[in-house]
């Protein structure tokens, strides 16, 4: 089957009486934004399927990488196999090359730390956008599709998208992925799905901010939330502040919309 990731989380997060209906055995292909680990890992624990992610754009036609798993993955505990697995993973042998690079066009090192954007050329990235050579030339420029994801590669090769470059966080001079952040949240038992956005923070130029939706019944406040992300993320990362929300935005396809999360909330306060 094939699902988005916010399809996912719903399937994740069903009653246990209606997970136990579920089918064993079940292959799934997600794409459409990139998938939690602790989804992953609790789809696959608690309902035996099996997640393969992998990667694209309506321009690339769409897909252009996979996270192919090895055979080396399978003696790793769930939890480390379900990080893997929430990468973007390695260029489709159909789809042409695909590149990491830094603002100089140079690749970035397999260090799993160094960000870049992802760029992609072959026979199934679009030859331009109708009626709108100005947005073509843009996008195509140097003879590469600039996708505007921001992203690592880890020392296997594997790739991992970070944030859109447009999401990426700017607080006191570090970078902040919303990806990170997101997938640590969906750790704690009470979130069921969360959206991190920047916000203008007169101290350090932006913070993070978090959109919430909790489980059915759950609770949780927003210190204990803050709390629970800096104890597992460098300070700086975790959020300022949090929005409860029953519902987040989100397109047809699944993806959420921080647009317009990001128009809901004035500036948060220096801290």
């Amino acid at each position: 089957m094939c699902a988005a990731p916010t399809v996912l989380i719903s399937l994740a997060n069903a009653p246990e009486n209606l997970r136990r209906l579920a089918p064993k055995g079940i292959h799934v292909v997600t794409a459409g934004a990139p998938p939690a680990a602790s989804t992953i890992q609790r789809l696959e624990e608690d309902l035996g399927w099996t997640i393969t992610h992998v990667y694209g754009l309506t321009e690339t036609a769409p897909f252009i990488t996979v996270c192919e798993a090895r055979a080396e993955h399978a003696p790793s505990p769930i939890s480390e196999r379900a990080a893997i697995k929430a990468r973007q993973g390695v260029e489709l042998i159909t789809s042409g090359e695909l590149r990491v690079v830094d603002t100089q066009g140079n690749d970035v090192p397999h260090d799993g730390v160094t960000q870049g954007e992802i760029i992609a050329r072959g026979n199934v990235v679009m030859a331009g956008y109708y009626n709108d050579p100005e947005a073509t030339e843009k996008a195509l420029r140097g003879g590469w599709f600039h996708t505007g994801d921001a992203a690592v590669v880890h020392p296997d090769g594997y790739v991992e998208i970070r944030d859109r470059l447009k999401d990426v966080i700017i607080s006191g001079g570090e970078n902040i992925s919303s990806v990170e952040v997101e997938g640590v949240l969906l750790r704690h038992p009470a979130v069921q799905e969360v959206a991190i956005v920047g916000f203008p923070h007169e101290k350090w130029g932006e913070a993070p901010h978090a959109f919430v939706v909790l489980h059915e019944g759950a609770r949780a406040d927003e210190r204990e939330l803050c709390e629970f992300a800096r104890a597992k993320l460098a300070h700086f990362k975790a959020p300022h502040s949090v929005t409860f929300v029953n519902e987040l935005p989100k397109t047809a396809t699944g993806k959420i919309q921080k647009y317009i999360l990001r128009a809901q909330r004035p500036a948060i306060a220096p801290q």
